[in-house]
């Protein structure tokens, strides 16, 4: 469809990733990582060259979101869906409800569900459409998610919960750029693939004292079964030590503390500032052409992490997507599969610079006017 079209120089991104996740990692942390040369890769976790490491994640992560001294930065292996199980397992007493409001959000109440002796409820909403969460009477544990990857949905606040109520809080897509205080969460954990830029396969759960107090407590009683490699005291016992239970990718953790150090040179604040003005672009975009629309209809509830935005009909996006990817410009830009819309799902990670969105927004509805 477009095999004629030529893409103009000057509307082609210094970096073509733009994805959901995986992020873009840059070359120069890679550049970084290889002038280790022997002295980290192919070295033991429970070494000060690793553990070193490790700490300054930790330390910069508790510097980054202004967290109190009590708060403890917990590593582990097996990306934060293991999480969704092992809150389950190990952190829910009773009862935990669940709001929802899209794919990601849904799997985490599913795998809750699955565990025989706790309650599990349900609060959700239809996909596009945005939900805060609220205590709910009977629950010790909330689930929000503060942003949907798939659908480009966001927390506008988060709920309150009382001194027995562990409030957990999914910040996998967003985390380090969607707006939190941290410090008002229980359980605020996530992959570092996104906004982090990182590679997958490692979770990170910062616990405030009343839900290490309830790992401590679940993990105590022993009629209550959890897998060595899902116990929270695994996990917290070796984070204290800055260390992980089992073997890390020592990749994934390097590059995820050089994005720590970046972020930490700006700052969350003017993270989140920076981030906005991203979104701005792209909603201003999506609502200024005639052929394209915001999936979120409600304004407070637009992520400033991804965006999602419907096109016309009479324009493919698989088509364009293909194009772009064929041509090496831009990649990862596809909606969510199982939403089957005409969509772009489009990053503004920190790492994605603004003036490569301004080029993508004029490329994209290059392409498309030239068909319409």
């Amino acid at each position: 469809m477009f095999d004629t079209f030529v893409i103009p120089k000057e509307l082609t991104p210094a970096d073509p990733r733009f994805g959901a996740g995986p992020s873009m990692v840059p070359v120069e942390f890679l550049e970084t990582l290889a002038k280790t040369g022997v002295h980290f890769m192919g070295t033991s976790h429970r070494k000060p060259g690793v553990k070193n490491v490790v700490k300054e994640l930790q330390d910069g992560l508790m510097k980054y979101y202004n967290l109190p001294s009590d708060y403890l930065v917990v590593l582990g292996n097996g990306g934060a869906t293991l999480l969704f199980d092992m809150i389950a397992l190990g952190i829910v007493e009773k009862k935990a409800t669940h709001f929802t409001c899209g794919e990601f959000s849904e799997k985490w109440f599913k795998s809750s569900k699955l565990v025989p002796w706790i309650e599990t409820e349900q609060v959700s909403v239809p996909f596009g459409k945005g939900i805060n969460g609220k205590a709910t009477p009977g629950s010790d544990l909330i689930a929000v998610t503060l942003n949907e990857t798939s659908t480009g949905v966001q927390l506008s606040e988060l709920p309150q919960v009382d001194a027995n109520t562990i409030l957990a809080v999914d910040a996998t897509s967003g985390g380090g750029q969607c707006p939190c205080d941290v410090s008002k969460c229980d359980i605020y954990f996530f992959s570092p693939q996104k906004v982090f830029a990182s590679d997958g396969g490692l979770w990170v759960a910062i616990m405030s004292p009343k839900a290490r107090a309830r790992a401590a407590k679940i993990a105590a009683d022993k009629n209550r079964y959890v897998p060595d490699i899902m116990n929270w005291t695994n996990a917290i016992s070796n984070s204290e030590q800055n260390q992980t239970y089992n073997t890390p990718a020592l990749a994934t953790l390097f590059i995820m503390n050089e994005q720590v150090k970046r972020m930490n040179e700006v700052g969350y604040a003017e993270v989140q500032k920076l981030a906005q003005k991203k979104a701005d672009l792209l909603y201003g975009w999506a609502e200024s052409k005639p052929y394209l629309s915001c999936f979120i209809e409600e304004k407070q509830f637009r992520s400033v992490a991804v965006a999602t935005i419907d096109v016309d009909s009479k324009v493919n996006v698989d088509d364009v997507i293909k194009f772009l990817e064929k041509k090496k410009v831009v990649y990862g830009i596809d909606g969510y599969r199982k939403l089957g819309r005409n969509q772009f799902r489009i990053a503004m990670f920190h790492n994605i610079l603004f003036s490569d969105l301004e080029k993508l927004t004029k490329l994209l509805s290059s392409m498309i006017e030239s068909k319409l």
